[in-house]
C-alpha cells in the first residue's frame, strides 16, 4: 500500500515548477490531489492527465476564487489531510518603484491566501493532517528588489509557527520548507547562465536544486515519517552558504 493511500491533498500553484513536482510526488505516493493554477491552463491539463490529479483554475488574490477552490477540494477529496501552500508571485522591483497595487497583489497572493488556506485547513482537516508552506531562503538572505517577496514570505513563516501550536493537539503538523535556488523556468528566465553557475558553486552539493528535491522534502513531511516534526522551517537548499 502506498504511504499516502486514502489521503486527500490540496496543492496551490501545481501546474509548473515546485508545485508540479509536489503534485507528481504526492500522487505517486497514493494521495488524491486537487491543485490550482491561474494562467498555465495547458500545463495544468497535462499535469492532471499524467497524475490523475484534479486541476482548478483560481486567482488566489481573489477571495471568491479561493473560497471556490476550497469548496472544490472538499467535494473532490476523501477528506483533507495535506495542504501545500506553494503558489506565490515574486513582485521583483526596486523599493522606490513599488505602488499600492503592487503591494496589495503580492501580499494578497503570498500572504493573505496562505493565511486563509491555513485557517480553512484548521477547520476541515482531519486529525493527524499536514500543513506545509513553501517559503524561500531569501527571507534569511535578502536581496535588492525583493522587499515585497521577502516581507510576504516572512509573514507566512510566522503563521506556520503559531498554527503548529494551535493545531498540535489534533496531531496536525505545520511546517515551512524554504527553497534555495531551484532550477525552474522562472529562475532561468530571470537570471543569466553565469549567475546560475555561481549560485550552484555556493551550495555544498555543487548544483542547483531540482524541483523533485523540494518535492521529496514535502513528501517526507506529508507522510507518516514526518509525524514528529512541526513548527520548523526546513532549509532545503543543498547546503547553500549564507
Amino acid at each position: 500500500m502506498s504511504v499516502l493511500s486514502g489521503k486527500g491533498a490540496l496543492v496551490t500553484g501545481g501546474s509548473r515548477g515546485i508545485g508540479k513536482a509536489v503534485v507528481e510526488r504526492l500522487t505517486q505516493d497514493g494521495a488524491e490531489v486537487v491543485f490550482c493554477y491561474e494562467h498555465s491552463e495547458e500545463a495544468a491539463r497535462q499535469v492532471a492527465k499524467e497524475t490523475g490529479a484534479h486541476a482548478v483554475r483560481a486567482d488566489l488574490g481573489d477571495q471568491a476564487d479561493l473560497a471556490r477552490l476550497f469548496a472544490e477540494a472538499e467535494a473532490r477529496l476523501p477528506g483533507l489531510d495535506i495542504l501545500v501552500n506553494n503558489a506565490a508571485v515574486t513582485g521583483q522591483m526596486a523599493m522606490a518603484d513599488i505602488t499600492d497595487a503592487d503591494y496589495e497583489r503580492v501580499f494578497a497572493v503570498n500572504t493573505r491566501a496562505v493565511f486563509l488556506a491555513t485557517q480553512w485547513a484548521g477547520q476541515v482537516m482531519r486529525d493527524g493532517g499536514r500543513i506545509i508552506t513553501i517559503s524561500t531562503l531569501n527571507t534569511q538572505v535578502p536581496a535588492p528588489g525583493l522587499m515585497l517577496y521577502c516581507g510576504s514570505k516572512g509573514a507566512i513563516e510566522q503563521f506556520a509557527k503559531v498554527a503548529a501550536r494551535e493545531l498540535g493537539g489534533r496531531g496536525i503538523t505545520v511546517n515551512v520548507v524554504s527553497s534555495g535556488a531551484t532550477d525552474t523556468d522562472m529562475l532561468r528566465g530571470t537570471n543569466p547562465p553565469e549567475a546560475l553557475a555561481q549560485t550552484a558553486a555556493f551550495t555544498a552539493l555543487g548544483r542547483l536544486g531540482r524541483t523533485d528535491d523540494l518535492a521529496a522534502v514535502v513528501a517526507f513531511l506529508a507522510g507518516p515519517d514526518g509525524r514528529w516534526v512541526t513548527g520548523h522551517n526546513i532549509n532545503a537548499t543543498g547546503g547553500m552558504i549564507v
